[in-house]
């Protein structure tokens, strides 16, 4: 069977006025159903970063379209105190369990800014997450560990897919465990650069779009040496060991910059169902966010 993903709209996605990242460049937008309601966490990041400045904080608010989004008064998670994540906040990842727990991964950045793990924090309630404890970090001076992804298996187990650099690269790592929360084994990368092709120096996680009755499929990101980043997909089997597809081409490629300092980069946070199609949800030049409706079609 040939599958082909289509984007068929494209979509910007604003946040309410004088809320606390009001005026922040965004990234990370993570988007997720509940009932009529679309809900949001965002990063924002003081523009410009001063160096005392963290490197991202965690926004969240709701919307009834998901497009337009009502930001709530306090923020959903802060720097510190602990000094894991005192130098900043980022990618945030949600995943809501059977007994309406909210699990939420994102990257801590150390207060010396040298390294990036992931933390997790959770709650029954967005306004009273917990910060629990660093679920993946890699060992001093390797680099970080970032931008988590996480998927369930046809048998029941999860998998944890991350950033992480080696070699002056961003690579894509997985981990296996038997819940949302872990304990987390490191298992072979799930796949790996194409010397000929877009992706063939950086890769990044992106999220994972799993529909009954087809292979889970992520929309990763991926760049040249010169860091043009753009969304690509990729799907597995149910188990998560076998790649049963990917797209020669970018699925997304990010417009003409706006201005001529900005960074050439899409990149991919989110997948909600929206009909019989996906909403994906990204940011572009590391500042603002779109939303591309993309269909999937197979013969």
């Amino acid at each position: 069977m040939t599958v082909a993903y289509v984007v068929e709209q494209l979509d910007t996605v604003t946040l309410s006025a004088a809320s606390l990242v009001d005026g922040m460049d965004l990234m990370s937008p993570f988007v997720w159903r509940e009932g009529d309601l679309y809900r949001m966490m965002v990063r924002g990041v003081p523009n410009p970063l001063r160096p005392h400045d963290p490197t991202g904080i965690i926004a969240r608010g709701e919307s009834r379209d998901g497009l337009v989004f009502t930001m709530d008064p306090g923020l959903a998670i802060v720097p510190g105190p602990g000094s894991e994540d005192l130098g900043g906040c980022e990618d945030p990842t949600v995943v809501l369990t059977e007994d309406h727990r909210y699990l939420v991964y994102y990257t801590g950045v150390d207060a010396a800014r040298a390294q990036g793990s992931l933390i997790l924090a959770s709650g029954q309630d967005l306004t009273r997450l917990v910060k629990q404890d660093v679920a993946l970090k890699a060992p001093p001076g390797e680099g970080n560990i970032k931008e988590a992804t996480l998927a369930q298996t046809a048998a029941g187990d999860w998998r944890l897919f991350y950033e992480y650099a080696a070699n002056g690269a961003s690579r894509i790592g997985m981990a296996g465990g038997p819940s949302e929360i872990g304990p987390w084994t490191t298992l072979p990368d799930p796949f790996g650069i194409r010397e000929d092709s877009w992706d063939n120096w950086h890769l990044s996680t992106g999220p994972i779009w799993a529909a009954p009755g087809c292979d889970p499929v992520m929309f990763y990101n991926g760049a040249t040496h010169d860091a043009r980043w753009r969304i690509g997909w990729i799907s597995f089997s149910p188990d998560y060991t076998r790649i049963t597809g990917r797209g020669l081409e970018p699925l997304l490629v990010p417009p003409p910059p706006l201005r001529r300092d900005a960074t050439d980069i899409a990149f991919a946070a989110a997948t909600v169902a929206e009909g019989d199609r996906i909403a994906l949800y990204y940011s572009l030049e590391d500042r603002m966010l779109r939303r591309a409706l993309i269909g999937r079609y197979s013969r």
